[in-house]
C-alpha cells in the first residue's frame, strides 16, 4: 500500500494549502526528542510537535498507564457515570493549580478549554440576572484557539477573515510592555469603568501563537487587580504556558493576582492523547449552584473526562513532579538563557528572549513580522535539512523542546539556528 500516495489523496492537512505545499514527512515512530522518518533520517523535534509534549514521545511510563487503563475501561459516558482515573486527575491538577481554583470541567481540546471558560463567565452574569456585563475584553495578538468564541477572544486577521461576520465583538487593548506600561493601565480602567465589561481573557506572560510575545508579570498583576475591583471575571488561557512552559508549573504562578477561571490542555496528557480542562474558582461555582435546571451549565463533549485520557495525564503529572523533571526544565531555562545572551546582539536578529523552556529570536525581515513574512519560507527548509524540526511564527524561530532534551542535542540547534543568521546576516 503506497501512504503517501493515499494521504495526498485523502487527507486534508491543517494550516496547509491544497495546492503548492511540501510534501508531508513519513513519520515511522518516534522515541524521546526523535521523530524516526520512513527514508530513516531522525528529526529532532524542537517543537515537541505543536507543544504537547513535554516528557518526550513513546514514553514508556505514560503508553503502559494507557495500556493498562484500556484493559478496565476505556470510556463511558460523564453525565451521571465518574470514574477513578478522572477523579485523581481532580485530585493532582488541584494540588498544582492556584489555590483559588476549586473545581474541574473536562473537554477534549485547547480550543474547547477556552470555550468553556468564556461559556462559564457568560452564565456566570446570567444566572445573577446581570445583563449589562456584556462586553469582554482580550488583548492585541492573541489567539486562544480556533473555534468561534475562541476565534472572537482573538486577533482578527487573515485566519479568522472568513468568519469575521460570524464573531462577536471584543474590545481589545494594546499589547502590554514596559514602554506603554502606563497607557495601557489607563486605557484597560478607563474600559473597566463603564461597568459594561463582564470578561477579561488573556494568554499570561507569553502570546504563543503571536510569536511568543512576552511581557512582565507586573503590568498583568495591575490588569488584573484593575479587573478584579470592578468584579470582571479573569480568564488565565494557560493552554500552551501550563505544565513547566515558563519555568514554573503554570505562567500564573509568576504573579500576585490570580484568574477567576483557567484553561489548560497541551502538555496535559504529555501529548499522547487530546484533553482539554477548565477550572474555576469557588466565586464561580456558587453562581451555578441552584435546584434550578436553567442554571445548569449545559455544556458536554463525547469523549468527555475520557479514561484513557485521564490515565495519561496522570501518568505525565507523576512524571513531571519528579525531582529529574524539575531539574531538566530549569536546565533548559538556563541553557536558553545563555544562548539569548551569546547571540543577542548578532546583526540579523531583532530581539531575542527566553522564559522556561521557551527561546524566541525574531529576525530583522524584509517584509514585516507577519506569520505570512516571506522568511518563514527558508526557515522551515533550512533546519530540516539539518534534521531540525523548527516551525517558525513568521519571522520567529523559537525553540520549545520536550524536557528530556539533552544539552549536546540543544547545543545541535543552537549551532544550526547560529549558522542560519551567520547566512542571513551575509545576504
Amino acid at each position: 500500500m503506497n501512504f503517501e500516495i493515499l494521504d495526498k489523496k485523502n487527507i486534508w492537512h491543517p494550516f496547509t494549502p491544497l495546492e503548492g505545499a511540501l510534501e508531508p514527512l513519513f513519520v515511522e515512530s518516534a522515541q524521546g526528542v526523535y521523530l524516526n522518518l520512513k527514508d530513516g533520517r531522525r528529526i529532532i523535534d524542537v517543537v515537541s510537535s505543536w507543544w504537547v509534549n513535554i516528557h518526550g514521545h513513546s514514553n514508556l511510563f505514560i503508553a503502559e498507564a494507557i495500556a493498562n487503563q484500556a484493559k478496565k475501561l476505556e470510556h463511558v459516558i460523564f453525565a451521571g457515570f465518574t470514574h477513578e482515573p478522572a477523579i485523581r486527575l481532580s485530585e493532582n491538577l488541584l494540588s498544582i493549580l492556584p489555590k483559588n481554583q476549586s473545581k474541574i470541567f473536562f473537554s477534549d481540546n485547547g480550543s474547547t478549554a477556552v470555550e468553556v471558560a468564556l461559556k462559564m463567565a457568560i452564565q456566570f452574569w446570567h444566572n445573577q440576572g446581570i445583563k449589562n456585563k456584556k462586553k469582554i475584553i482580550a488583548i492585541e495578538g492573541a489567539y486562544h484557539g480556533d473555534t468561534f468564541g475562541s476565534m472572537s477572544v482573538g486577533e482578527r486577521s487573515a485566519f479568522t477573515t472568513a468568519f469575521s461576520p460570524y464573531l462577536f465583538e471584543v474590545e481589545f487593548i494594546d499589547f502590554p510592555a514596559d514602554q506603554n506600561k502606563e497607557k495601557i493601565i489607563r486605557d484597560f480602567e478607563r474600559k473597566l469603568q463603564t461597568s459594561e465589561i463582564g470578561i477579561f481573557i488573556y494568554e499570561p506572560l507569553v502570546q504563543g501563537a503571536a510569536g511568543m510575545r512576552m511581557y512582565p508579570p507586573e503590568i498583568l498583576d495591575q490588569m488584573i487587580s484593575a479587573a478584579q475591583h470592578y468584579g470582571v471575571i479573569c480568564i488565565a488561557d494557560e493552554v500552551f504556558t501550563g505544565f513547566g512552559r515558563t519555568g514554573k508549573l503554570f505562567a500564573s504562578d509568576h504573579l500576585k493576582t490570580q484568574p477567576d477561571i483557567i484553561a489548560v490542555s497541551k502538555g496535559i496528557t504529555g501529548g499522547f492523547l487530546p484533553l482539554g480542562v477548565t477550572s474555576c474558582s469557588q466565586k464561580i461555582i456558587d453562581a451555578f449552584k441552584s435546584a434550578e435546571t436553567s442554571k445548569t451549565f449545559f455544556h458536554g463533549h463525547s469523549y468527555t473526562a475520557n479514561p484513557l485520557a485521564c490515565a495519561a495525564a496522570n501518568a505525565s503529572f507523576e512524571l513531571l513532579m519528579r525531582n529529574e523533571c524539575r531539574g531538566n526544565i530549569q536546565r533548559i531555562s538556563e541553557s536558553h538563557l545563555q544562548f539569548v545572551s551569546k547571540i543577542k546582539s548578532h546583526k540579523a536578529i531583532k530581539n531575542s528572549r527566553a522564559l522556561g523552556t521557551i527561546l524566541a529570536i525574531e529576525l530583522q525581515a524584509d517584509g514585516g513580522t507577519s506569520y505570512f513574512s516571506e522568511i518563514r519560507k527558508k526557515i522551515y527548509p533550512f533546519f530540516l535539512e539539518r534534521n531540525i524540526l523548527l516551525r517558525p511564527l513568521g519571522n520567529v524561530i523559537y525553540v520549545l523542546p520536550p524536557y528530556v532534551i539533552t544539552n549536546d542535542e540543544l547545543e545541535i540547534v543552537y549551532i544550526s539556528i547560529e549558522e542560519f543568521l551567520d547566512q542571513l546576516a551575509e545576504k
